[in-house]
C-alpha cells in the first residue's frame, strides 16, 4: 500500500498556556498565546493539541528532586515568585508540561514522516530553565528535552539546537553542556540578560557555538553571522535533526532588548534554516516558541516564521 503524502507543517498548540498566570503588566503575559495563534491565521498547517509530558522525558534533562520543587512550589490559587521574574499560578506546571509533551510529539511526528517541519505554539519559554533551576520566565527546559527525546529515543546520530532569541539560551546550553551529539548555535544580544553566552563558553565537547550581537546593530549584521560562523558550523554538523529556538524579541518593538530586527529577518533566517535542512536531514525541523513581546510584534513575526515552515512543509 502507497504510504499517504505527509501533511503540511504541525502546529502542536496548547491552550492550557492560557492557564499559566503572571501578575499584571509581566511580559510574559497569557495574550502572548492569543497573539501567537493571530500569527497562524490563513496559514495551511495542520493543528493537533500539545499532550502532557511523560515524567521520563523530563527527567532525561531534570532530576526527579526538580520537579518534585516545582510541583510543591506551585499555590493552590494566586501566584508564587520563584525568582524576580519567574512566577508559578497553580495551572503553570501543566502548562509547561504540555509544551515540553508538545515538542516531544513534534519530534515523534516529524521522524515518523508525518510532516517535514512542525511548530510548538506553547507558553511558558524553556530556553531559560537549567537543570534545577526556573528562571527567566521559564521552568522545564522544552527545546533541550526535545534534542534528547530525538537523540535517546530516536537514536539520532546528531541534533543540531539553534536558538534565534534575543537572549542567550543558559538553560540549554546547561542541559546539552555534555552531550556530544547536540550542537547548539546561539545569537543573542550581548550585554544582556542572562549575563551568559560570551563566545568562550563552547561546551564539554566543543560542541557550543555562541555568537554575541551588539546592541542596536540590526539585521544587517545578524545574516552576516549566521553566514560566516553558525550556518557553516551547522553544514558541518550534518545534524540528522535541527531544532530552533525560535525567539522573537529581537524585533525592533520589543520592550525588553534592542537588537533592532525586521519581521523580514525572521522570515530570512527560517528560509537558511530550512535550506541547511534539506541539505543534510530531509528537511527535518522542530521549532519551539521561546520569546516575543510585543504583541503585535509578535504576530507578524510567527506569521512570517511559519509562513516559510508551511511553505517548505509541502
Amino acid at each position: 500500500m502507497k504510504k499517504a503524502d505527509p501533511v503540511t507543517t504541525l502546529v502542536f498548540s496548547a491552550p492550557q498556556s492560557e492557564q499559566h498566570l503572571t501578575p499584571p503588566g509581566h511580559p510574559e503575559q497569557v495574550a502572548r498565546y492569543a497573539a501567537v495563534q493571530a500569527g497562524m491565521a490563513g496559514l495551511k498547517v495542520t493543528h493537533r493539541m500539545a499532550p502532557l509530558a511523560d515524567d521520563a522525558d523530563i527527567l532525561r534533562a531534570h532530576p526527579a528532586r526538580y520537579l518534585a520543587k516545582l510541583r510543591a512550589a506551585t499555590p493552590a490559587s494566586g501566584l508564587a515568585q520563584l525568582d524576580p521574574d519567574t512566577w508559578l499560578s497553580p495551572g503553570s506546571v501543566a502548562a509547561a508540561l504540555h509544551a515540553v509533551g508538545g515538542a516531544c510529539a513534534a519530534i515523534d511526528a516529524v521522524m515518523a514522516g508525518e510532516a517535514r517541519n512542525a511548530f510548538l505554539a506553547a507558553r511558558p519559554p524553556g530556553h531559560h530553565a537549567e537543570t534545577e533551576t526556573a528562571m527567566g520566565f521559564c521552568l522545564l527546559g522544552t527545546v533541550a528535552i526535545a534534542a534528547l527525546r530525538a537523540l535517546q529515543h530516536h537514536n539520532l546520530p546528531r541534533v543540531a539546537v539553534v536558538d534565534f532569541d534575543v537572549h542567550h539560551g543558559n538553560g540549554t546550553q546547561d542541559l546539552l553542556w555534555n552531550e556530544p551529539r547536540a550542537l547548539f548555535c546561539s545569537s543573542h544580544q550581548m550585554p544582556l540578560y542572562p549575563g551568559t553566552g560570551s563566545a568562550a563558553e563552547t561546551g564539554a565537547h566543543g560542541q557550543i557555538l555562541n555568537v554575541p550581537l551588539s546592541e542596536g546593530t540590526g539585521g544587517g549584521p545578524m545574516r552576516e553571522a549566521y553566514e560566516t560562523l553558525i550556518f557553516p558550523r551547522i553544514a558541518a554538523w550534518k545534524p540528522d535533526l535541527i531544532l530552533i529556538s525560535a525567539g522573537f524579541d529581537a524585533h525592533k518593538d520589543d520592550p525588553l532588548a534592542g537588537l533592532e530586527w525586521q519581521v523580514e529577518d525572521f522570515g530570512w533566517i527560517t528560509q537558511r534554516i530550512c535550506d541547511l535542512a534539506d541539505a543534510h536531514c530531509a528537511g527535518r525541523v522542530v521549532s519551539c516558541l521561546e520569546g516575543g513581546y510585543d504583541l503585535p510584534a509578535l504576530t507578524a513575526s510567527v506569521a512570517a516564521h511559519l509562513g516559510v515552515l508551511q511553505e517548505r512543509g509541502r
